[in-house]
């Protein structure tokens, strides 16, 4: 489904009211008696009260109020505006809605004793919130989230940016959401998304081309999509069918993470699985793997790689692999600087760049680091969380990276966007929610995940996962968005099964069977 922005929602309504014709009162009737429905859905009638200001979502609320009251629920309306200053569809619903009788009362500010144990709908301001909500509004605001009541918020929660899901100020705490038409970014982006409570998506009569227009370019991704990514395991087959991974990393100190990766991509359904290390420790990997084959490479002693392990990377992906994973556990100095700058230039096959293969990238000069991936002969997917994700956009060392992961956080669609496309890469931006973008500006919002996966060695596994579905076959971009939706899925039944505090990452590899078995309806 695809995610909008206020201004691209604006275009919607616009299109719609002005091009085809749908009057604009037509669609606020029939977005309050969604929001309506809704609550009485969940509810019998009972005190309610609607808190509405002066734009259109107030006249949301007020449609809804009047059929909250024709439905028996006990209605109280607060106009938290200035009458003089509605606008006119909010004016005409709240003249129609004076002729039910219904309570209606101007206040500026809602306090806790007006509204305490009643249902709350909160029709304050909507999607088109550019600034900070301060004074009587912030107050009235405090006030409903103190209240313990069951909050409704039309359309996003009044404090919210529709566009990042930041708080401006103040925000609705709600317990549900009714939006109209299309999810908004806000609703999906922390801590937006913790501010929507449960999202309803309601359809009130906007042109289904509106809203399937190539130019809205962020997603919310599916099962139903990615489930159809998972490659064919047909009856006549052998492991050379699914592929041949090969992994570069696992230095002293740190091999564990090559390990986690290459296990993730058996379990993913990798035919075969190769780990290259250095060679000097060889001997501690052989005890370690099972399934996995190793290749010892040049190292520069102390179990360190060294830049002439480039030959043998090559000759072996050259004749045996089809897909390089790069960095698990990799370390980060001047051999693996040159060493990752090399092999992205020169890699006969696609390659997944993470953790320490992504830092040694960012040891280049910035504009060094953009020509090297957009000269790569196969795609290249990076996955960093924030603080990698700041280390490869900015230039140079840098010792606080805080100022530019805020900055990333507070758009992450954007940020990810942004380097894909002037990359020329596929990034999956890892963090809550994970963020997907391709080179062509479409970007995509991975919606499963939990807390549980907050713990050491997660994102190894996500390389192994994505790394597989790559070397079956998948387009880099299907291999990302299925590889990130499962390692949430994962993720998920680790934390029922095992507990959030409790998960650890080679859980997560545990439990891929089961997320696969999700995707195809298959568990148990």
């Amino acid at each position: 489904m695809k995610v909008v922005t206020a201004k691209e929602m604006m275009e919607i309504d616009r299109i719609t009211i002005e091009d085809v014709g749908i009057p604009q009162v037509v669609l606020m009737e029939r977005a309050g008696l969604a929001v309506a429905k809704r609550i009485m859905e969940k509810f019998s009638p009972q005190p309610i009260t609607v808190i509405c200001g002066g734009g259109n979502n107030g006249g949301d609320g007020l449609v809804a109020a009047r059929e909250l009251y024709n439905n028996g629920f006990c209605v109280q309306v607060f106009m938290a505006a200035e009458l003089a200053s509605l606008s006119d569809p909010c004016r005409f619903q709240l003249e129609l809605l004076k002729k039910y009788n219904a309570e209606i009362l101007t206040k500026p500010i809602v306090r806790e004793s007006d509204i305490v144990g009643n249902i709350i709908v909160d029709a304050m301001i909507g999607t088109g919130l550019t600034k900070q909500v301060k004074d009587t509004m912030a107050k009235t605001i405090d006030y409903i989230n103190s209240s313990g009541c069951f909050i409704f918020s039309v359309d996003i929660p009044s404090g919210i940016s529709s566009d990042t899901g930041e708080i401006l100020g103040r925000a609705v705490k709600a317990s549900c959401t009714v939006t109209f038409g299309l999810p908004k970014r806000g609703h999906l982006l922390h801590p937006g998304r913790d501010y929507t409570g449960e999202l309803f998506v309601e359809d009130i009569g906007f042109p289904r081309s509106l809203l399937t227009d190539e130019s809205i370019t962020c997603e919310t991704v599916e099962k139903n999509l990615v489930s159809m990514f998972l490659p064919n395991r047909p009856d006549y087959s052998y492991k050379g069918n699914y592929g041949h991974v090969l992994f570069i990393g696992g230095a002293r100190g740190k091999t564990g993470a090559i390990v986690m990766a290459a296990k993730a991509a058996m379990r993913s359904g990798s035919g075969l699985v190769t780990i290259g290390v250095p060679s000097s420790l060889l001997d501690s990997y052989q005890s370690r793997v099972t399934e996995e084959m190793t290749l010892p490479v040049a190292d520069k002693g102390k179990g360190r790689f060294s830049k002439k392990a480039l030959t043998e990377i090559l000759d072996f992906a050259e004749k045996r692999c089809d897909i390089i994973a790069i960095g698990p556990g990799m370390g980060v100095d001047t051999d693996t600087v040159e060493l990752v700058r090399e092999l992205i230039v020169n890699s006969p096959v696609p390659i997944v760049l993470d953790a320490d293969g992504i830092n040694s990238l960012s040891a280049l000069k910035y504009q060094d680091r953009i020509n090297i991936l957009n000269t790569s002969p196969t795609p290249v997917t990076i996955t960093p969380h924030t603080a990698e994700m700041a280390r490869l956009v900015l230039e140079g060392k840098t010792s606080n990276l805080s100022p530019k992961c805020m900055e990333i956080e507070k758009d992450r669609v954007g940020e990810a966007s942004k380097f894909s496309a002037h990359s020329t890469s596929y990034l999956i931006l890892k963090g809550v929610p994970t963020i997907t973008a391709d080179p062509e500006g479409n970007t995509f919002i991975n919606p499963t995940g939990s807390p549980a996966m907050a713990t050491s060695g997660a994102g190894d596994v996500l390389t192994g996962i994505i790394s597989s579905f790559s070397g079956q076959g998948l387009p880099p971009l299907y291999a990302a968005l299925l590889g990130v939706y499962l390692h949430g899925m994962a993720g998920e039944i680790a934390a029922d099964k095992i507990g959030v505090y409790s998960t650890i990452a080679s859980d997560l590899i545990d439990y891929i069977p089961l997320a696969i078995n999700y995707l195809t309806g298959t568990e148990k």
